[in-house]
């Protein structure tokens, strides 16, 4: 039968499949719309599987803060190169996403893959969908959400979403601005832990061990070894602990100077980072 160029273009504005896609799919559904819609589905299906193998780590970083600012959320969503990262269709799917993880807190992805998207559709669908539509492989990679009872969440999303962090602020100071420069912090110098109790303890042991050997290896007296080794650690501290570190806008004092000066402290903070 004759498929009408009307009639593919309903189909694309549909579904924002391409134009031969949609000419092939009527045809093949005899010109039923609800048939073509469903064998444009299941291409999009075949599509996923034929790319599950393939490296999705370019994407967005996105957040999501509710309205009184006591919970947050951050989530990872790959594709395959930075072009589709960029399209309109791709980014609206990742707030979309994030604002599922934010309203429904899912428990881990597959709970956020049965969540209801849109039109009816579950997430999982929606990405079989996206990735038949768009055709790259498309992954949710990761989410996380903050709550907080006595404090506030702040979010801070780096140019080009590549980067993201929340962080949760306690105290009655500048709670918006010092709370951004903290996750700002954390954006630029990667803390391992927000204060030195926070290390876990194996690291610890870790870093004392690698100083105790290296003290012993430049000949040092066994006598002061563990002093020498417990001031390197100190100074892994000073580099790797929020708190410890420089500040960043001013390197004369330590993050935790700042917060001090501020009038708030950080219980906790969660960074992404694009494809790590």
């Amino acid at each position: 039968m004759s498929i009408s160029a009307k009639d593919v273009k309903r189909l694309r504005d549909m579904t924002g499949v391409g134009m031969m896609d949609c000419k092939k799919a009527l045809e093949e559904a005899g010109g039923d719309f609800e048939a073509a819609v469903e064998l444009l589905r299941k291409k999009g299906q075949k599509v996923a599987a034929k790319r599950a193998d393939r490296e999705a780590n370019e994407g967005l970083i996105v957040a999501s803060l509710s309205g009184d600012g006591k919970k947050g959320a951050l989530a990872e969503i790959n594709c395959e190169t930075d072009f589709v990262a960029r399209n309109k269709d791709f980014q609206q799917f990742a707030e979309g996403v994030v604002q599922i993880v934010l309203h429904e807190e899912p428990g881990d992805l597959d709970a956020l893959n049965g969540r209801e998207h849109r039109d009816g559709k579950t997430v999982g669908q929606a990405v079989v969908e996206l990735t038949g539509k768009i055709g790259e492989r498309i992954d949710i990679r990761r989410f996380a959400l903050l709550k907080s009872d006595g404090g506030r969440i702040v979010s801070y999303v780096h140019p080009g979403a590549r980067l993201g962090v929340l962080v949760e602020v306690h105290g009655n100071g500048q709670v918006e601005d010092a709370g951004t420069d903290v996750a700002m912090q954390i954006a630029a110098m990667n803390p391992i832990a927000t204060r030195k109790e926070d290390v876990p303890e194996e690291l610890r042991e870790k870093e004392m061990d690698i100083a105790r050997e290296a003290a012993k290896n430049e000949g040092k007296p066994q006598n002061i070894i563990d002093r020498i080794a417990q001031g390197k650690l100190e100074r892994f501290f000073k580099d790797h602990v929020l708190i410890e570190q420089p500040f960043v806008k001013d390197s004369s004092m330590s993050v935790k100077e700042m917060l001090r000066d501020a009038g708030i402290e950080i219980h906790r903070f969660v960074r992404y980072a694009l494809g790590e």
